[in-house]
């Protein structure tokens, strides 16, 4: 599985995503467990959780789950949420979070999106929980262009690892400007929901997907999670609760797009030509 280099790591290009896992019945979680086995097994080296996710029962099937692994060998990111911006809530809140989790740290910390409380104080809370060993690193979610500008410009501000965004073939508008401030800034880029999502943002699968998938050989599904990683400059992280999706996500990670492919599919879901509000869902 093809991976990038992230300030000395080497991330696979796909994660496993972890929201609304975790908060079925016990036989479901069992499959969602087998799923993210599955996945790890393939080498994914990439787990995406956060403490908003089942208020907490994401991250307790991962802790479930990472017992079984050599915890080095995964890159675990947890979120916290906005409400417990300030040092004193964001510490209370890892120590949570690692305990579900069962683990001491986390390889990355993410605000989830930015909140109320002064964007220093919620560094200097990232910052004293990096000192003290109990994150490998730190970064956001949900920030625009503006918001990384007004981080970048805090002492310490600039060891911001990466940025998580929504990123779909539909919901292009970081191409215009984000990512390529991400980009000049050494900033990695995270893209959440490349299937679009369940809640109120549907993606609006237009006839040319199943076409080009069945000239491909391939699902729909794995057309979408192909065409965020074409250039090779974004990890995906789809969210599977079932074995044999996470094998065909991992599986999408081979194919590949000619230009006219390419060509074709912006036709119908069009690259931005001017800045637009960053989506979240």
């Amino acid at each position: 599985m093809k991976q990038l280099s992230v300030q000395n790591h080497k991330l696979t290009e796909i994660g496993i995503g972890t929201w609304y896992l975790g908060e079925g019945s016990q036989a479901q979680t069992n499959q969602e467990m087998a799923a993210i086995k599955a996945g790890l097994d393939q080498g994914i080296n990439v787990v995406d959780t956060a403490e908003m996710y089942g208020n907490g029962q994401s991250e307790t099937l991962v802790g479930q789950v990472l017992k079984d692994y050599q915890r080095t060998n995964i890159f675990l990111i947890s979120k916290f949420l906005p409400s417990h911006a300030t040092p004193k809530a964001m510490k209370k809140s890892l120590e949570q979070s690692l305990r579900r989790l069962q683990t001491d740290y986390l390889d990355l910390y993410l605000y989830h999106w930015r909140g109320g409380t002064p964007l220093a104080e919620t560094l200097a809370g990232m910052q004293a929980l990096q000192k003290a060993g109990y994150i490998k690193h730190f970064g956001v979610s949900n920030f625009d262009v503006a918001d990384l500008k007004a981080l970048l410009a805090l002492p310490g501000g600039q060891d911001c690892f990466v940025n998580e965004v929504l990123y779909n073939i539909q919901s292009r508008g970081i191409e215009y400007d984000l990512l390529p401030y991400q980009k000049s800034q050494g900033i990695a880029c995270i893209g959440y929901s490349p299937l679009g999502s369940s809640q109120g943002h549907y993606l609006n699968q237009k006839p040319i997907l199943a076409e080009m998938a069945a000239a491909k050989h391939i699902s729909v599904q794995q057309l979408l999670i192909a065409w965020v990683l074409r250039h090779h400059e974004v990890i995906t992280i789809p969210r599977s609760g079932q074995k044999a999706h996470m094998l065909a996500n991992v599986a999408a990670a081979d194919i590949s797009f000619t230009a006219d492919e390419l060509a074709q599919l912006d036709q119908y879901y069009p690259a931005p030509t001017h800045k637009q509000p960053l989506e979240i869902i």
